[in-house]
């Protein structure tokens, strides 16, 4: 970790990056005939468990670069937590994936970070000890995430298998 933020620009390369990620995982297909645009992270939670967890974790990505940037405090919260409604509510079967289609965690996210991109007078970035905080409940997301597509991946094998 840093001990300063990075200084950004709107071209920045770790911010392009961001962007990407954000594209692909909410907006990267259109629907024909609709203004609507779905992502991989929607796709990606029709895969049992494990589909859960890969979108997460690419999600994960965009707060770990919004924490180098140095967002103040209250953004990695909103940004943490829309992480959070996302993994939670995307993992519902069915429904979890509708969730993520309109959800859309990783758009809301950008959005925050290039607010704070843009912002001309720099907020006071996150202290240590709450980044740290900040990565270790991410790490348990993605641990909670990845235990619970281990069991239900094992369940849908036994019961393919028995």
């Amino acid at each position: 970790m840093h001990n300063s933020p990075l200084k950004v620009t709107p071209n920045h390369p770790a911010l392009r990056r961001v962007r990407t990620v954000s594209r692909l995982l909410d907006n990267a297909i259109p629907i024909p005939g609709t203004r609507f645009r779905l992502g991989l992270d929607p796709v990606l939670g029709l895969l049992p468990g494990a589909g859960d967890f890969v979108g997460a974790a690419l999600s994960v990505y965009i707060v770990i670069e919004a924490v180098r940037f140095g967002l103040p405090r209250k953004t990695l919260v909103q940004m943490v937590t829309n992480l959070v409604l996302d993994s939670v509510g995307g993992s519902v079967p069915i429904l979890g994936d509708v969730f993520d289609a309109t959800w859309k965690a990783n758009s809301r996210n950008l959005a925050l970070l290039e607010a704070h991109v843009a912002t001309p007078e720099p907020a006071k970035a996150a202290d240590r000890r709450f980044v740290i905080f900040i990565v270790l409940a991410l790490l348990l997301l993605l641990i909670g995430i990845g235990v619970v597509a281990t069991l239900l991946i094992s369940w849908v094998v036994r019961t393919l298998a028995g």
